[in-house]
């Protein structure tokens, strides 16, 4: 199916990387849901942003499944057709500044509970929900956003890198369970982007310390990591499933 083709959800696509992310696919032709939790008025900018006809924001929590389900149905009756991609790109939220960090000794099991539930509970409750129109279709394409923080923990976000790698984990169970429905589950893994609302409380001197280490001298920007979304749910990548690609100008070789 080709991207103009394609009804796309992105989840937490409002603000930040979701809002590039919702750019980047509906310049690509696709239909684009903007889903929101909080950021209602973000989303209604956007989507007046973008045009409404072919653009739709959505409240809903994506760790609540009932609140899932309400967001697809809606989305269904919008376009008249199943959703057939979804990057799952909302954070439960989080900042990036190693200063302010739990560490080992003050971090609590309620810091990963709540991370884990925004990664990997959002996305099965996404998957699930997705599934019947995806089977309908005879096609599916679900993204995950993950971290290079897992290859590479240089700055040790505990809870945050934990529910990433069981995400990636997820990502490549589904991709073996889904398959035969013609649907993949890949992911995409960025390093610190310049400049989301999440890593905007990093100091200038962290930014200039990874662009120094990366083979290509800087640090890795929203739309760069949108266009490799982009890449999974194109015809490009159709026999691409179960892989996790690292976009942050080559820091970590995957």
């Amino acid at each position: 199916m080709n991207l103009d083709e394609q009804i796309v959800l992105i989840t937490g696509g409002a603000r930040g990387l979701g809002a590039a992310l919702s750019r980047a696919f509906s310049r690509s032709g696709a239909r684009v849901i903007v889903n929101y939790n909080k950021s209602r008025d973000a989303a209604e900018a956007l989507v007046a942003e973008l045009g409404e006809d072919r653009t739709f924001a959505v409240q809903a929590d994506v760790t609540d499944r009932s609140s899932v389900d309400q967001l697809f149905s809606a989305a269904r009756e919008r376009f008249d057709a199943p959703i057939s991609t979804v990057v799952d790109n909302a954070l439960v939220d989080f900042s990036f500044n190693g200063d302010a960090r739990p560490n080992a000794d003050t971090i609590t099991w309620a810091d990963f509970d709540s991370q884990l539930r925004g990664a990997v509970a959002g996305t099965l409750n996404t998957t699930q929900a997705a599934l019947p129109g995806m089977r309908e279709l005879g096609f599916g394409r679900i993204i995950t956003v993950g971290t290079n923080l897992v290859q590479n923990p240089v700055v040790p976000y505990h809870d945050y890198t934990a529910a990433k790698a069981a995400l990636l984990a997820l990502t490549r169970t589904l991709s073996a369970d889904l398959g035969p429905d013609g649907i993949t589950v890949n992911m995409v893994s960025g390093g610190l982007l310049r400049t989301t609302d999440a890593s905007a409380a990093t100091p200038e001197a962290v930014f200039d310390m990874i662009a120094a280490s990366t083979p290509l001298r800087r640090v890795t920007t929203p739309d760069e990591f949108a266009d490799a979304a982009l890449f999974f749910a194109s015809p490009w990548s159709r026999a691409v499933t179960g892989q996790n690609l690292v976009v942050d100008g080559g820091l970590v070789k995957n």
